[in-house]
This record gives structure tokens, sequence and C-alpha cells, in this order.
């Protein structure tokens, strides 16, 4: 699997920085999706607007045209599925975001669980654990998730 990673960035990528500056932004790209993987997959559903949101959202954050961003979702997918946790992935984002980054990334996490216009149970409960994992104080948790709600015009 790693061999497919480090092959993804390299062809997509041109090293500007240090090697292990560059690996570490490649990390949390990875980490970054697959997270926005776990909420998409929690209420075992494959909607087309969740898979749509996730493949914008992706391009935006990282400045990738569809193709790679599908790649790297593809990579995220893998990654998820191997993964027994999120550890490896919200210890990354704990190291390297600042508070107002991880803020920003739970708002990412629920526009993916509101964008088939249904919140889950188990979407709320995988951002919620993903947002304790992360140190996002449960004030920020609901005014994020408020914001996109609104956003989405799903005022309830």
């Amino acid at each position: 699997m790693l061999p497919k990673i480090k092959q993804f960035f390299e062809n997509h990528f041109i090293a500007e920085s240090g090697s292990s500056e560059l690996d570490s932004e490649h990390r949390l790209q990875l980490a970054l999706a697959s997270l926005m993987i776990e909420v998409a997959e929690a209420d075992y559903e494959n909607a087309p607007e969740e898979r749509a949101m996730l493949l914008k959202l992706v391009e935006e954050s990282f400045g990738l045209d569809k193709d790679e961003a599908q790649e790297l979702l593809d990579l995220a997918r893998q990654e998820h599925a191997e993964s027994t946790d999120n550890f490896q992935f919200t210890s990354l984002i704990n190291q390297h975001y600042s508070a107002t980054q991880r803020i920003e990334l739970i708002e990412k996490l629920w526009k993916v669980a509101f964008s088939d216009n249904v919140l889950d149970k188990h979407e709320d409960h995988v951002i919620r654990r993903i947002a304790d994992l992360i140190h996002v104080s449960h004030s920020d948790f609901i005014a994020s998730k408020l914001r996109v709600q609104e956003k989405a015009g799903l005022n309830s």
C-alpha cells in the first residue's frame, strides 16, 4: 500500500520543499480524505451526492484536478479499509493542524454528512468521535454543524 501512496504523490506533486515536509503534507492529505470517507461510509449507503461532495472537497482542499482527486480518494479508501482505527489519521491532524484548521475539518465532515440531505445517526456519531479525537470543543462541533446545516437549507 505504501508504495502506491508514495507513487501517487510523486506523480502528481513536484517537491518544492524538503522531502520530509512534503511527505508530512501527503500523509495529512491522505488522513483528511480517509476521515471524510469514514463519514461517507458511516450510514452504509453509497449516495452519489456524498461521492460528489468527497470529490469536490478533495479537489478544493488540495488544489487537485478531478482525476488526481479521484486517485487520492481511491488510495484513501484502501488506507481506511486497512486501518483498525482513526488514530493514525487524527494524530497527524493534531500534530500539524491549528485549532482553526481542525474546526474547518469538522465542517468538511459535516458537508459530507449533509450532502445527501439526510443526517444519519451513525454519521453524527463518527463526526462527534473525530471531533473529540482532534480536540474540537463541543461548542465548535455544534456551531460548525449548524453553519453547514443552514447553508444546506436543512434547518430543523
